[in-house]
């Protein structure tokens, strides 16, 4: 759809008022880093809006697919941010006069509008993202370190940064952010980034094993110096 429709007759399509917005949370040189889109000057969290005719879970499914190529990929409820005044028209207008494009006070998009937001945990490496008709460029940014901002989204990264934190102390989600097969060192040096302390190697090991859910693989890893760890990987249902 180009711009033109999308502004006047996206009101048609999708679902008034509602918004999908994803960080998406990949893990690359010990960091965790966040997918984000240049819109101008600033930078945005991919999202996007409900078709009519699909569910919620499915918009999400679409959009993650859309922006990182990903076929299945992870993702989680965050939380609904719909504050009584969230609405930037103000900073839709100045984008599009900043960057000559035709700017109308009834666009639908200048409404107030509540988002549902869910994080994805990703292989960076394993995704292809794209650029849609407004953005002009991707990256992938320290999580901990984000550039400049439109509307709140830096607000809803951090809000996931710290959901994860919590998700992880209960929760067996974190190898979503390594490659198919990994090394228990490695998901133990993953899990020490996103708690943000050190974990007694030990400790940790024996309880990812006792989760059940992890199967060793018959290989060693052979690219890293010193002891040869071994690969793992998640068990199939």
């Amino acid at each position: 759809m180009d711009l033109k429709d999308f502004y006047e007759k996206g009101a048609q399509l999708f679902l008034p008022n509602l918004s999908i917005d994803l960080v998406i949370i990949g893990y690359s040189e010990d960091q965790l880093k966040c997918l984000l889109l240049q819109l101008g000057d600033k930078w945005i969290l991919p999202g996007g809006y409900i078709l009519r005719t699909e569910s919620v879970d499915d918009a999400t499914l679409r959009i993650l697919q859309e922006r990182t190529g990903l076929n299945d990929p992870h993702f989680k409820f965050l939380s609904v941010f719909g504050e009584k005044d969230r609405q930037f028209k103000k900073e839709w207008e100045h984008f599009f006069k900043t960057n000559n494009l035709p700017f109308h006070e009834d666009y639908w998009t200048n409404d107030r509008f509540v988002t549902l937001a869910y994080y994805s945990l990703v292989d960076l490496e394993s995704t292809s993202p794209v650029i849609g008709n407004l953005d002009t460029a991707f990256g992938w940014f320290d999580l901990d370190n984000l550039p400049d901002m439109m509307m709140d989204h830096r607000t809803i990264a951090q809000s996931a940064r710290e959901r994860l934190k919590e998700d992880v102390s209960h929760e067996y989600l974190s190898y979503n952010l390594l490659p198919v097969d990994f090394t228990m060192p490695q998901l133990h040096q993953l899990h020490q980034t996103i708690l943000g302390e050190e974990l007694d190697r030990s400790r940790f090991q024996k309880k990812m094993l006792g989760s059940g859910m992890f199967e060793r693989l018959p290989k060693l890893q052979t690219d890293s110096p010193g002891r040869k760890p071994y690969l793992y990987r998640v068990k199939k249902d």
